[in-house]
């Protein structure tokens, strides 16, 4: 009898899922991507939209077989944008933080990456604020990484630089306008100093990992009343981190796991 009851609970549950998903079939779902940030989301010389979280995205927009419309915007416009209802969702890598969720929802955890300082070789600069002290550090506005550093290290007389895509903060790190630079680990590991215009710098001192301000990963952003979408997501997460598709997708960018990166 218990085995009657967990069979048709199981399959009452997969039967419900599907449905769930089934209510997107078709269905237009807009999402917002900053295509500056590699590997994550960033442009082919095409011009065609790729990296982890597009195709993370894309992942799940098969799997409740929606059409989704990516929307390009700069990453500091991303909350009001969605508040406006530009877009239906912020699919460009934005770190879950307490402060972010008194504007808007997220779905569950997609990936995980402290934010790490980079310096230039040979540098003794290192991530704290008597070090820094003085000196420019570049940010990306409306990032994580900007609200830590100017609340952590601007008191202390670091100068915080706010740039509007990451690309800027390199190209001024790169030509020595700025001393150092503070983002995510996986962006600056693979979309930086993997690279030849990084192969002169280097993640100096420890990763910091605030829950305050670097909240607990990054996610898809919603809007709050928009409940059902939300759900609809994590499914399809669930689902797709279950039958080993975000597994591949993790593997084509990364020799580490990113869902679960400390």
């Amino acid at each position: 009898m218990k085995k009657t009851i967990a069979a048709l609970s199981l399959t009452l549950m997969t039967l419900s899922g599907i449905a769930h998903s089934a209510d997107w079939s078709g269905k237009e779902i807009r999402l917002a991507v900053d295509p500056t940030y590699p590997p994550l989301e960033y442009k082919m010389p095409d011009g065609t939209l790729t990296g982890f979280g597009v195709d993370i995205a894309n992942a799940l927009c098969a799997e409740l077989h929606a059409r989704c419309v990516w929307v390009e915007t700069s990453f500091d416009g991303m909350i009001p944008g969605l508040q406006a209802r530009k877009f239906d969702a912020i699919a460009s890598s934005m770190t879950i933080t307490p402060k972010r969720m008194q504007q808007i929802a997220f779905t569950n955890k997609i990936s995980n990456a402290p934010a790490r300082l980079v310096v230039r070789r040979g540098s003794n600069l290192l991530p704290s604020a008597a070090s820094l002290k003085s000196k420019r550090v570049g940010v990306e506005q409306g990032s994580s990484q900007e609200d830590y550093a100017r609340a952590k290290w601007q008191p202390a007389g670091v100068e915080i630089v706010s740039y509007q895509n990451q690309d800027q903060v390199y190209a001024d790190l790169t030509s020595g306008r700025l001393d150092a630079s503070f983002q995510a680990s996986i962006e600056a590991s693979d979309g930086f100093l993997k690279k030849p215009q990084g192969k002169d710098f280097m993640f100096s001192g420890q990763p910091i990992e605030d829950p305050k301000y670097f909240g607990l990963g990054d996610g898809l952003g919603l809007r709050k009343d928009d409940v059902a979408l939300r759900e609809a997501f994590n499914q399809a997460l669930a689902t797709i981190l279950a039958n080993g598709t975000y597994a591949r997708i993790n593997n084509k960018y990364f020799d580490f796991d990113a869902y679960g990166a400390k």
